[in-house]
C-alpha cells in the first residue's frame, strides 16, 4: 500500500498531497489578491510550479486542471497568464467554471492533479 505525503500541511488543509505516482493540489488562490485576474493567475501558477516541484513533478505532467472564476468575464484575462505558462503539447484536461469563491478578493482559484 502506498504512503501519503502531505505538502505544506496546515490546520484545515494541506496545499497538496502525494500518493503513489500522483500529486494533488488544493484549490490555490493568489497570495496577494490584487483586483486583476491575469496577475492573480500568474501568482497561482507560480505557487503551482513550487508545489509540483516539492511533490516531485512539473507542470508538463499535469493531467487535469480545474479553474474557478468569480466572474466568467475574467476568462480571457486568466488565459493571458495560462496560455504562455502551459507546456505546448502537454496541455492538461481542463475545466473552467464560474463560481462564488471563498472571499470576494479572490477572482481565480486553480486545482491540479499531476503525474510524478
Amino acid at each position: 500500500m502506498s504512503s501519503i505525503t502531505r505538502l505544506q500541511p496546515g490546520k484545515r488543509l494541506s496545499q497538496g498531497a502525494v500518493h503513489g505516482d500522483l500529486v494533488y493540489s488544493a484549490g490555490i488562490v493568489a497570495d496577494d489578491p490584487v483586483p486583476d485576474a491575469k496577475k492573480q493567475t500568474e501568482q497561482i501558477l507560480a505557487q503551482i510550479d513550487r508545489l509540483l516541484a516539492e511533490g516531485g513533478s512539473h507542470k508538463s505532467k499535469i493531467l487535469t486542471a480545474t479553474i474557478w472564476l468569480s466572474d466568467i468575464r475574467h476568462y480571457a484575462a486568466m488565459n493571458e497568464a495560462w496560455d504562455p505558462w502551459v507546456v505546448p503539447g502537454n496541455t492538461p484536461a481542463r475545466a473552467c467554471v464560474e463560481a462564488k469563491l471563498a472571499a470576494p478578493q479572490y477572482w481565480v482559484e486553480i486545482r491540479v492533479v499531476a503525474a510524478r
